[in-house]
This record gives C-alpha cells, sequence and structure tokens, in this order.
C-alpha cells in the first residue's frame, strides 16, 4: 500500500512540477521579453529571474539552507562551477548569485517552448557535436565578462545515468575558461539535491536543499590547467564522499 501512495504521489508531484514551471514562465515572460531587449537591463531580467526561480522551488515545497559563513567577495564577477545533479541545480544558482550570472550550456535546451527563447537569448550555447563550436564559446563568455556579468558552469559535462555516481571527473572546459579570462573560480556545493529531486522520475520529496559556498580558486593557482581542474575536483569530493 505504502509502494503504491508513493508512486501516486511521485506521478502527481512530477506532473505538477512540469505545470507549475509552465505557469510561472508563462506569466513572467512578458517582463523577461521586455527585459532583454536592452543589455543593459539586464540587471533587471536577473532579478526577475531570482523571481523565477523562488516560486518555482517554493511551489515544489523545497527552500534552501546555506551551510557555512563563507561568502565570495562581492569587488568582482567569478567563474561559477558546482556538481550537477538535478535541474534544481539551475534555479539555486540564480538564487544564491548575488550578481547577474550567465550559464553555459548545452545548445540542446535552446529547443524546449518559451523556455528555449529565454535561455538562448540569456545563455552561451555549447554545441557538443561541433568543434569549431570553442571559438564561438570563447567569444561569447568574453563579451558576457566584459559586460560585469559572471559564468556558470557545470564541469562535470552531462548528468551520469548511474545515479549512485558522487560526482563524475571534471571537464578542463571551466578551467581554461577562467585562465584564458583571467577570472577566479567560485565553487558551490549542492549536496541533497540528487536526494530530493533527481532526474529518475519516480523519486524525491520536498524539503530544504542543502549548499555551500567553498573558497576561491585563483585562475593561476597551478601553471597547468589538468592540474587545476584536478585540484577543483578534489575539492568537492572531499566534501562529498
Amino acid at each position: 500500500m505504502i509502494y503504491v501512495f508513493k508512486h501516486v504521489f511521485w506521478l502527481f508531484w512530477r506532473c505538477w512540477f512540469v505545470l507549475w514551471a509552465a505557469v510561472v514562465t508563462l506569466i513572467l515572460f512578458p517582463a523577461f521579453f521586455i527585459l532583454l531587449l536592452k543589455d543593459s537591463w539586464y540587471p533587471l531580467f536577473f532579478k526577475v529571474g531570482k523571481l523565477w526561480a523562488f516560486l518555482l522551488l517554493f511551489g515544489m515545497g523545497f527552500s534552501a539552507i546555506k551551510q557555512g559563513k563563507y561568502e565570495y567577495p562581492k569587488r568582482k564577477n567569478y567563474i561559477y562551477i558546482a556538481n550537477h545533479t538535478s535541474v534544481l541545480d539551475i534555479m539555486m544558482m540564480i538564487l544564491l548569485c548575488k550578481k547577474p550570472i550567465v550559464f553555459v550550456g548545452k545548445k540542446e535546451l535552446a529547443k524546449i517552448p518559451v523556455f528555449g527563447f529565454l535561455y538562448k537569448k540569456t545563455c552561451v550555447l555549447v554545441d557538443r557535436s561541433s568543434h569549431s563550436s570553442r571559438k564561438a564559446v570563447f567569444d561569447g563568455v568574453n563579451k558576457k565578462i566584459e559586460e560585469g556579468k559572471s559564468i556558470c558552469i557545470f564541469p562535470e559535462g552531462l548528468v551520469p545515468d548511474d545515479e549512485s555516481v558522487i560526482l563524475s571527473p571534471f571537464k578542463v572546459g571551466a578551467f581554461k575558461m577562467a585562465e584564458d579570462h583571467q577570472i577566479d573560480i567560485a565553487p558551490v556545493i549542492f549536496y541533497n539535491m540528487k536526494k530530493h529531486f533527481s532526474f529518475t522520475f519516480f523519486s524525491g520529496s520536498p524539503g530544504i536543499l542543502r549548499y555551500e559556498k567553498i573558497p576561491l580558486i585563483p585562475y593561476n593557482k597551478y601553471k597547468d590547467i589538468k592540474d587545476l581542474t584536478k585540484y577543483a575536483e578534489s575539492q568537492f569530493r572531499a566534501k562529498l564522499e
């Protein structure tokens, strides 16, 4: 009986997420659309984005709590990195970042109706099937940094199908980006996103989402990008394992 109840709850809850996300996005879409007409309005766009993220999480029964007292200095922008296990990671990053950020994300998400339009307008898109897209990503990131925005990228790349994997090996892209643009790395650790809302349909529950900001990693900590990447990955593993 409990087994059946859980599956009924999960079915309702997951369908509610899709419906609630669609409703909130459509309601806020006019504001999003207008604020995208001028680049100088992006900080306002980001504030509306914070409202969007808050409403989605609140409507699903989530709240967030920060562990530790460490906070990033407000004086400049950063390359934010985080472990990636849930669709909620995006909402959480928007909420916890005080200054406007831009995501580096896969091109395929731009095909989603309505959301895809906003995604394409506000993110630097990566086409993983094209080697030539690397230059376009570099130029896109450089433009956003010059505009005073921070960049957010999930260095694991794709989320592994095996949910027992705590952390996948980091790819060097985010760290090469930090070195090329001479901007420090701001690591954010998500602790229980997979438990509360993984990519498995029949799973999860409302609750408190825990995250932690750990000390900045200077882009020039190591001369070798692979060593820098391994160091950053080790900081995450020390907290997660």
